[in-house]
């Protein structure tokens, strides 16, 4: 089975992270929500709105505030955003030398219909990937793995094949607890941030450095019995690591509770159409 790349949008796609952040300051000061645009953005980054409002700050909103207020958050962020749309540095030349290599691509992402529209027609990027997997499409928010699993089922990959591109600590974590390897942009989040995470084979500050040939290579490689992934080095080269624990936020395998819940999950739930 043939190597397969998945992709986060904001801040992975799209130059968007700062124009959430933004817009997410502007709206949490009617909570008296204190918090600095960076750490908020290291806190929250690929979680849904749901998780962040609820899970994050502990903002006891109802179903139906909640959709009130999300629909304030994004239709601000678009307006701060869409005079400044730009694909990160590189994606469209990765992009097109991923197709030519015909590597089978997806989008998995927390946002909502709406700002993925936003994005992928905005760049004119959306013919370039398989399937688009998105908040509407899942139960669990990253860090769970189960949008990344859900996205390598769409295109009929195998999750060891696969090579997941994040800019969020909890896209890293859903990547490796999908037992797939990751690709850590430094677009949001600084290369420290990313150490110690053994799912990641390779950290960037954008595309230009990233050779798709590579990165297929390095995931179809047969791994040694045990090995899990490597550690990058600051160039973003892997090396062997000799131990996981877990429990570990880094650690990549699937929790078993994970895996049954998931498994349900998947039975139980049908697609959305579209």
């Amino acid at each position: 089975m043939q190597a397969a790349f998945l992709f986060d949008m904001d801040g992975t796609l799209v130059d968007s992270m700062p124009f959430h952040g933004q817009a997410w300051m502007e709206l949490l000061v009617e909570f008296d929500v204190r918090m600095g645009t960076e750490e908020f953005l290291r806190q929250t980054s690929g979680k849904t709105n749901r998780q962040i409002l609820r899970e994050v700050l502990g903002i006891p909103l109802s179903d139906a505030e909640l959709s009130v207020f999300e629909e304030r958050k994004e239709l601000l962020f678009r307006s701060l955003c869409r005079p400044h749309l730009k694909p990160i540095a590189g994606l469209m030349e990765f992009l097109a030398a991923s197709r030519r290599l015909g590597v089978p691509m997806a989008v998995a992402t927390a946002a909502g219909r709406a700002n993925r529209e936003f994005a992928l027609g905005g760049l004119g990027i959306g013919s370039y990937f398989d399937a688009v997997v998105g908040a509407e499409d899942v139960r669990h928010g990253k860090p769970h793995p189960e949008i990344f699993l859900r996205a390598a089922e769409r295109l009929g990959a195998d999750p060891a094949k696969c090579v997941v591109f994040e800019d969020a600590l909890s896209g890293i974590e859903a990547a490796g607890r999908a037992g797939m390897g990751a690709v850590a942009l430094t677009t949001s989040l600084a290369v420290r941030e990313f150490r110690g995470y053994p799912a990641v084979i390779q950290i960037a500050g954008d595309y230009v450095s990233l050779h798709p040939h590579a990165l297929v290579e390095t995931v179809s490689r047969p791994r040694p019995s045990g090995d899990r992934g490597g550690t990058p080095t600051d160039d973003g080269a892997a090396q062997d690591h000799t131990k996981t624990h877990r429990g570990d936020p880094a650690d990549p395998s699937p929790d078993p509770h994970d895996q049954l819940c998931l498994g349900r999950d998947l039975q139980e739930q049908q697609d959305p159409p579209g």
